[in-house]
């Protein structure tokens, strides 16, 4: 089963550039003593305005399985989609039900995954590969983070799932993701709001859907939270999860329940 989402006001919200008015106030804080807009103000109108006579990008996600019609659990393919949303770049969103693959999916990703985003015509899988191409199609804004910095936090996912899948309380896998939280909380309070400083970034959007799933599945199937003592971590959670584009973009808690069930089951 396969969902278009197409001109619907839902979407055309979600996926509209900025307001005139954020746009008026861009370019007034963007002037000079001699009123001339600065490159990098006018820069942003160009793409702004670049964008807004653009096709759609067209991009396949996982389809809910507890309630049709909403998107799935992926933090890939949200990782995906708050780019796409901090881009300020218009799309439609096809739902795929991937227990049920369309032959057309295979048609255009011969794995039959998601995501996949279609750019120039060309359709890219994996969630890397995808959100580096829209960076270098659409600089502005910037989101890129230096590679100094881009893998700061990367080890918490994993060390998460090693965590939620355990049976053995003394195995150690819960001491290993503390020990992964502690090191991001330290260097929060040093770095952060965010983990390039003060501005989003490739890093944070690839991050937070991974706290997210963490927040929720750990939380469902093992009564576990983030201790109050990493409050630097608590904080940027906090930050990421209640961003505009966060909120249109995350799983329903049902959905992220359900799709990790069987690494906890099986």
């Amino acid at each position: 089963m396969a969902v278009l989402l197409r001109g619907t006001p839902a979407v055309a919200a979600a996926t509209a550039g900025p307001s005139s008015a954020l746009l008026a106030t861009t370019f007034r804080r963007a002037r000079g003593g001699c009123g001339r807009l600065l490159p990098a103000a006018l820069r942003l109108r160009r793409a702004f305005g670049a964008r807004a006579s653009a096709q759609p990008l067209e991009v396949c996600a996982k389809e809910s399985i507890t309630v049709p019609g909403r998107l799935g659990d992926c933090p890939f393919t949200q990782r995906v989609l708050l780019t796409i949303e901090e881009k300020h770049l218009p799309y439609d969103l096809k739902l795929v039900d991937l227990s049920n693959k369309p032959d057309w999916l295979f048609a255009i990703n011969p794995e039959g995954k998601v995501p996949i985003v279609k750019v120039e015509d060309k359709w890219i899988a994996d969630s890397d590969v995808i959100t580096k191409a829209l960076e270098e199609k659409y600089p502005e804004p910037p989101l890129a983070t230096p590679a100094d910095k881009a893998s700061i936090g990367s080890k918490i996912f994993s060390t998460f799932i090693g965590f939620l899948k355990s049976k053995d309380p003394s195995d150690g896998t819960e001491q290993a993701l503390l020990d992964e939280l502690t090191s991001f909380d330290t260097y929060m309070k040093d770095n952060g709001p965010f983990i390039n400083g003060g501005a989003v970034s490739t890093a944070d959007l690839s991050l937070g859907p991974k706290l997210y799933h963490m927040e929720i599945a750990l939380g469902h199937y093992k009564s576990w939270s983030v201790p109050d003592s990493l409050s630097h971590v608590k904080q940027y959670m906090k930050s990421i999860f209640s961003m505009d584009s966060f909120v249109k973009t995350r799983a329903l808690q049902e959905d992220v329940i359900a799709g990790w069930r069987p690494k906890v089951m099986g």
